[in-house]
């Protein structure tokens, strides 16, 4: 890679170190809800469910990654009117004020729905910062950048979103070390939001050393902006057609991976498989931190060999490998809940009419003595069969050759007991080498859909529609496709009885991006973005 950065000038290095350094701290931010989630869900929502309670906080989680594509529309036309410094400089304040203010928010015991809903608005507001900042970051970068290393050049903002994810625990796991367990629940937690106060004065001040991009000021110099950016850009053949394009066989795949590869991974590790959070988080954190260069790697590579065979590829191996490679963390993290599992076979026998499927969790919400004992089972990590039994009015529990009638949470517990249930993962029993290296093989699939992304969907749209062109797809595959990944996993494997079911969401999409990809779209690697051009454009 030495060929790649020859030569490249110290306002070059500057560009990527600004820019992508801006970004890490902006994922920081939204990324630690995702990761404190399970702790605070209990504060801001009713108790009596932990599933619910835990649904609900991923349901808000959610929120701010459905909202990430409207952040893409309002700071996206900005960016292509006005330009992508001063547009990445505002998301940035929002993003960090947003963050600041969840760890001052009062809980539900303090103010009741207001709490949720303010946590729920806050979410929003750094839901749409997120949306106008990496399309921002990404294209001020890849106007910057030398045709022959564009790949290279933005894979370090490719960077940014694994490396604000391994910041976020890295910040969490030393308020953890530093406080007990009661403490860090009751108001620890809200330690590493107030602490992203420092890294936004920070990000302001290198933000506000940059300059324009040298494409863009040409672009207005000689008068051929666009003047309606959103209309061009979803309203005009060809490029509406590529927008779509980009989305289905590009983003969403890539959305999938990504999620599934870290955020999944660590929620597996701590909910299914009841590894205690500082072992997760080190096994993860380490994982990122093997893995990231990776990004560099693939978005190096992408220069040479081209962008989307190396996405389409890791849509390919992930959705072929994640049920082996889910089912060998059972294995090698939590052998004894394992072998509970095979040695008794669990049976819920319920009126199936009375088993809902929950996603969107709240005041409306209807929990069945069904749904309960899909909840208590899902949370111990246990697969189960539901066995239809129409017109019950109880629910029953069979746990090996135990029979339990009626649904009841202390007396389930006791026959899960009674057959040796095992409460938590063993530590001196987890196969590190073999729990990392999973790990370290689903990361490095995340590396390879997303390392070269940007400089592929810089290069699909002409410059005076880029910023808003590109976010747009971007947004909808990772905040929606991506996003919605938490929330629909834990309700498929509630449902389903199945803790590896969640899974399906992933491999259907990533299947579905790889054959549309192969079918519809070609490489990037070549286009000349500089004269204003994208591949919408040049295949008119």
């Amino acid at each position: 890679m030495s060929t790649t950065t020859r030569g490249m000038s110290k306002d070059e290095k500057f560009v990527i170190f600004a820019s992508s350094l801006g970004t890490i701290f902006e994922w920081y931010d939204f990324y630690l809800y995702a990761v404190l989630a399970p702790f605070f869900a209990s504060l801001f929502f009713p108790a009596g469910n932990d599933t619910a309670a835990l649904l609900s906080a991923f349901a808000t989680y959610a929120a701010g990654f459905l909202v990430r594509p409207f952040g893409a529309i309002i700071f996206g036309r900005i960016g292509d009117l006005v330009g992508r410094k001063y547009t990445f400089l505002v998301t940035i304040v929002v993003m960090g004020s947003a963050t600041f203010l969840v760890g001052l928010l009062p809980t539900y015991a303090s103010i009741g729905w207001l709490a949720p809903i303010l946590l729920v608005s806050l979410r929003l507001c750094q839901g749409l910062a997120l949306g106008g900042e990496y399309g921002g970051a990404a294209t001020y970068v890849a106007e910057h950048s030398r045709p022959h290393e564009r790949g290279y050049t933005t894979s370090w903002i490719q960077t940014t979103a694994t490396l604000g994810l391994l910041l976020a625990l890295i910040v969490i796991a030393l308020s953890r070390s530093n406080m007990n367990a009661k403490d860090f629940a009751e108001w620890g937690w809200r330690v590493p939001f107030l602490i992203s106060i420092v890294l936004l004065v920070f990000s302001v001040y290198i933000r506000l050393r940059l300059a324009e991009t040298p494409v863009f000021q040409k672009m207005k110099a000689e008068g051929k902006g666009s003047k309606s950016p959103l209309t061009d850009s979803f309203f005009r053949y060809p490029n509406n057609k590529y927008v779509l394009l980009a989305l289905l066989g590009a983003t969403a795949g890539q959305g999938v991976v990504w999620y599934t590869g870290q955020f999944y991974a660590l929620f597996f590790l701590v909910i299914t498989l009841k590894v205690d959070y500082l072992t997760a988080y080190q096994l993860i954190g380490l994982s990122l931190i093997i893995g990231t260069p990776f990004f560099i790697v693939f978005g190096w590579l992408s220069d040479r060999i081209g962008r989307l065979k190396i996405i389409l590829a890791g849509c390919a191996i992930a959705a072929v490998t994640y049920f082996p490679l889910f089912q060998g963390l059972t294995h090698y993290v939590n052998p004894d809940l394992e072998a509970f599992a095979a040695k008794n076979p669990i049976t819920v026998t319920a009126d199936q009419k009375t088993c809902n499927f929950h996603i969107f969790v709240g005041p409306w919400s209807n929990f069945t003595q069904c749904d309960r004992a899909q909840d208590f089972l899902t949370k111990s990590g246990l697969s189960f069969k539901i066995v239809s039994s129409p017109d019950s009015k109880s629910v029953d529990l069979t746990v090996g050759a135990t029979k339990v009638q009626g649904w009841d949470a202390a007396k389930w517990t006791a026959a899960l007991a009674t057959a040796n249930y095992p409460k938590a993962a063993d530590p001196a029993k987890i196969n590190w080498l073999m729990t990392e290296l999973i790990l370290v093989i689903m990361v490095i699939y995340v590396t390879m859909v997303y390392g070269p992304i940007a400089a592929f969907l810089v290069e699909m749209f002409p410059t005076k529609i880029r910023y808003t062109s590109m976010s747009l797809p971007y947004h909808i595959g990772n905040g929606w496709f991506g996003g919605m990944l938490p929330l629909l996993a834990t309700a498929v494997v509630a449902t389903t009885g199945d803790i590896y079911a969640g899974l399906w969401y992933p491999i259907v999409v990533a299947v579905m991006t790889l054959v549309i990809g192969l079918l519809f779209l070609k490489d990037t690697k070549g286009v000349d973005i500089s004269t204003g051009s994208g591949v919408a454009i040049q295949n008119k």
